[in-house]
C-alpha cells in the first residue's frame, strides 16, 4: 500500500512539472520574457544619440573657430546639450528597452563570469529591432563626446590654424604709427625712452602688429650679421609680445651711470625676461627661450619710420617648430 501511494504521488509530480521549452542547437534558454517590440522608443533613443553627437561636433567647431560671439556660453551650452542628450537616450533605453529582471535573492559582492554572461544575454533578449542603427548612434554619441572633452588639450599649444601665428601686418613701406594713428618720426624718438607703435591701419590686438622703438648711440649698437642695417639712425624696433608667455613688454631699464650700471634692457613685467636691444634683441635673464623678433626699418624722405620688412623670426610665444619658420605677411 505504502509503495503503490509513492508510486502516485510520483506521478502527479511529473505530470504537475512544467515541461521544459526544447531548444535548437546553439540555442539558449530565455531567462526572462520576450519583451515587446517598441519601434518608437527605440527611434527616439536613437535621434537622441545622433543628437549628442551633432552636440558634440558643434563644439568641437565652436572651440576651434574661436571668434564667435558669445563664445563661452556657446561652447558650455553644446557640451551640456550632448550631456544632456545621451541621460536621455540611456533612460529610454533602460526604461522602454531593456527588459527588466527580477531577482528574489541578493546580488552577491563580487562579479563572475556568469553573472557578466547573464547581463550580456538581458540585453540579447531585449527588444531591439534595429540593434545595428542603435549601436551606430551610441558608437557616434560616445566618440564625438570623446573628441569634444579631448579638444581643449590644443590650447596647451598652436594645434589648428598654424598659419595665421606666422602672419603679421608688416611688409616693406608700412608707416609706424602711434595708439592714435599719428605716424612716427625719427626726431620724435629720443634716447632712453620706449614707444609703442603699431602698423599703420592694422588691428592693434593682432599678435604681430605692435612694436616697442628705443633709439640707442649708435656706436653701441652690436647687432648680429643677419640683422645688419636693421637700425635706422640708432632707432631698433621689436615686437612687443614676450617669447616667453606672450606678456607685453612695458618695461624700459635705462641705466643712469655707466658704464657700472647694467647696459639698457627690454624687460617683461611677468617674468622678467630681460632682452638686449643693442645686441638684436638677445635674452641675458629670465625664462624666455629665444630672442625677441626684430623689425628692420627705415627712414622715409619726409622723416616717418617705416619698416623695411617683415620680422626676423616668428612673434610670440615659443612652440615647436617656431624655429623653422619665419613670419609671413
Amino acid at each position: 500500500m505504502g509503495r503503490a501511494r509513492d508510486a502516485l504521488v510520483a506521478g502527479l509530480l511529473l505530470l504537475a512539472r512544467k515541461r521544459k521549452r526544447r531548444l535548437w542547437p546553439g540555442q539558449r534558454e530565455r531567462i526572462v520574457p520576450p519583451a515587446s517590440r517598441n519601434p518608437g522608443s527605440e527611434l527616439l533613443a536613437t535621434l537622441l544619440l545622433l543628437a549628442a553627437a551633432g552636440c558634440a561636433v558643434a563644439f568641437i567647431v565652436v572651440y576651434v573657430l574661436d571668434r564667435l560671439p558669445a563664445h563661452t556660453q556657446l561652447l558650455g551650452l553644446s557640451l551640456g546639450l550632448a550631456c544632456l542628450f545621451v541621460a536621455a537616450a540611456l533612460i529610454v533605453t533602460a526604461k522602454r528597452l531593456i527588459v527588466t529582471e527580477e531577482l528574489e535573492d541578493d546580488y552577491p559582492a563580487e562579479e563572475h563570469v556568469d553573472e557578466q554572461e547573464t547581463v550580456l544575454q538581458l540585453v540579447a533578449d531585449s527588444g531591439f529591432s534595429r540593434r545595428r542603427f542603435f549601436k551606430l548612434a551610441l558608437g557616434a554619441a560616445g566618440g564625438a563626446l570623446a573628441l569634444a572633452v579631448l579638444t581643449p588639450i590644443a590650447s596647451l599649444g598652436p594645434a589648428i590654424d598654424l598659419a595665421r601665428f606666422y602672419a603679421t601686418p608688416w611688409r616693406r613701406g608700412r608707416r609706424l604709427v602711434d595708439e592714435h594713428g599719428r605716424p612716427y618720426r625719427a626726431s620724435d624718438v629720443e634716447e632712453d625712452t620706449l614707444y609703442t607703435a603699431f602698423a599703420e591701419g592694422s588691428d592693434k590686438e593682432q599678435l604681430g602688429s605692435s612694436l616697442v622703438l628705443v633709439r640707442l648711440p649708435k656706436d653701441r649698437l652690436k647687432l648680429p650679421a643677419g640683422n645688419s642695417g636693421y637700425a635706422a639712425d640708432g632707432i631698433v624696433a621689436y615686437s612687443k609680445i614676450c617669447t616667453h608667455a606672450g606678456c607685453a613688454i612695458s618695461l624700459y631699464r635705462a641705466p643712469l651711470f655707466q658704464p657700472d650700471e647694467p647696459t639698457p634692457a627690454l624687460v617683461c613685467p611677468c617674468h622678467y625676461s630681460t632682452f638686449d636691444p643693442a645686441s638684436g634683441g638677445r635674452v641675458t635673464f629670465g625664462p624666455a627661450g629665444r630672442k625677441l623678433p626684430m623689425l628692420p626699418l627705415t627712414i622715409a624722405p619726409n622723416g616717418e619710420l617705416r619698416a623695411a620688412g617683415n620680422f626676423d623670426s616668428a612673434v610670440g610665444p615659443s612652440w615647436w617648430g617656431v624655429r623653422t619658420k619665419r613670419p609671413t605677411s
